[in-house]
């Protein structure tokens, strides 16, 4: 009993470093958004949110622990080439494609927007002038690395637990309203509708990346083996997947019943921001846009050093400096076309990583018992890859009449999650063939 105490209280920092990794802008605003448009259905929405958002993140620390950490060794199971092409897309997706520019859009849509007027609201320049700041800042920070981010995110994220617990509490005990009626997809597909809905945090990219953060740390406490890393890996990500649920289900929960109050929007950080302000008054918007920008900072600072360490190492003909200006200067352009415009955006490419990385943690898991047998790992990338490219494009509104016709044929094709099935036969036909190989 003793010995099982000692090893929560020894691996619960790990857990709780973990938790911060993951809590960013996008944890902030799909929740209540989700929570609006679910209303009657919320129940089933924030499950099946629940499993994308936290489930899958979940199996992805655990995946990329087996297999040394490393996003990259990871997907070298599967080819070398492979591993820099879909290594580098994980990286530039949280980074400077859409997790950064996010950061720069949250912190004007829930830090700066509910002190404007509407006039001023319409107008481009408070936007601009807000993410020319917060990139100037992150890129100031991110050039002269010091304990200071590092040490404010350990102040910030504790404070944005703590004003999260507190509207949540006075949102249960005196609630806005009731829910509202399911609005969009949700009316008929809220299940479906909410799965992919988890894809936009991005947590499970976030997690095949965060895997050697946890590995380094273990590393540096002496702990070097590899079973013993899995262990601490699997706690600490329940430890995160505990905290994530909590905000996941506060936030849809506060979205769900604030229709009354603010009516409807399609901007998930206006909602939580409205929320506040109802909930606690002037003062409640305050707090909440001071934590909400400064967590966001110090979110852009750790992605961009994070990508410009990354593709400096893999591509060195440019410095971690140069990498550092073009991403900051990418994100800036991409962060001002507005964050409603960036997710629309962000949506079609996810939809197509989505299932590769699915696929390859989880048939990473189990690999092993087979000697990592390539085939295991090719032939259901190819299927999730083909089934993901489709989905992408139809969700960007464009349709391939011919492979749209022959994919329609798949099961939960309709809910976008076509790839699921065909996947696991082509797992099952890898296994068999690979023992066919062995035996031969």
């Amino acid at each position: 009993m003793s010995s099982n105490k000692g090893f929560i209280k020894e691996n619960l920092a790990v857990g709780f470093m973990l938790f911060a990794l993951f809590l960013g802008a996008g944890n902030i605003i799909f929740p209540p958004l989700l929570g609006q448009q679910a209303g009657e259905h919320f129940a089933i929405s924030i499950i099946s949110f629940l499993i994308t958002g936290v489930g899958l993140p979940l199996i992805a620390i655990i995946a990329v622990a087996k297999n040394g950490g490393d996003l990259q060794i990871l997907s070298n199971r599967v080819h070398p080439v492979f591993g820099i092409i879909f290594t580098s897309i994980v990286y530039l997706s949280i980074g400077p494609f859409f997790a950064i520019p996010r950061t720069g859009a949250v912190s004007y849509n829930i830090g700066v927007t509910p002190f404007l007027t509407d006039g001023q609201m319409d107008s481009w320049i408070p936007l601009f002038i807000t993410t020319l700041i917060f990139f100037g800042l992150t890129l100031y920070l991110a050039f002269n690395p010091t304990k200071l981010v590092d040490r404010i995110g350990k102040v910030l994220t504790p404070i944005l637990f703590i004003v999260i617990v507190v509207l949540a509490a006075k949102a249960f005990i005196t609630p806005m309203g009731e829910f509202g009626e399911a609005q969009g997809n949700y009316v008929t597909n809220a299940f479906s509708e909410s799965f992919i809905q988890g894809y936009l945090t991005m947590d499970v990219l976030g997690a095949l990346v965060f895997g050697i953060v946890i590995v380094q740390a273990l590393q540096a406490r002496g702990v070097f083996e590899v079973k013993k890393q899995v262990k601490v890996s699997i706690f600490s990500g329940i430890v995160a997947a505990l905290g994530l649920s909590f905000v996941y289900v506060s936030l849809a929960y506060i979205g769900a019943t604030s229709t009354e109050a603010i009516g409807y929007s399609e901007d998930g950080g206006q909602i939580i921001a409205a929320s506040a302000k109802v909930l606690y008054g002037e003062f409640g918007s305050i707090v909440l846009s001071a934590v909400i920008i400064l967590a966001c900072l110090t979110t852009s600072v750790g992605l961009l050093s994070a990508n410009a360490s990354f593709f400096a190492r893999i591509f060195p003909k440019l410095s971690y400096q140069a990498y550092l200006i073009v991403f900051t200067v990418f994100s800036f352009a991409i962060s001002n076309v507005g964050l409603a415009k960036l997710i629309s955006i962000s949506i079609p490419v996810l939809m197509m990583i989505y299932p590769i990385a699915i696929v390859l943690m989880i048939v990473a898991l189990f690999a092993g018992s087979f000697g990592h047998a390539r085939i295991i790992y090719i032939l259901p990338l190819i299927v999730a890859t083909i089934v993901g490219f489709n989905d992408g494009l139809k969700t960007a509104g464009i349709t391939l009449e011919p492979l749209e016709n022959m994919l329609s044929m798949l099961p939960l094709h309709e809910q976008t999650i076509g790839w699921l099935i065909p996947s696991i036969i082509a797992t099952v036909i890898g296994i068999i063939i690979s023992l066919v190989t062995k035996k031969k």
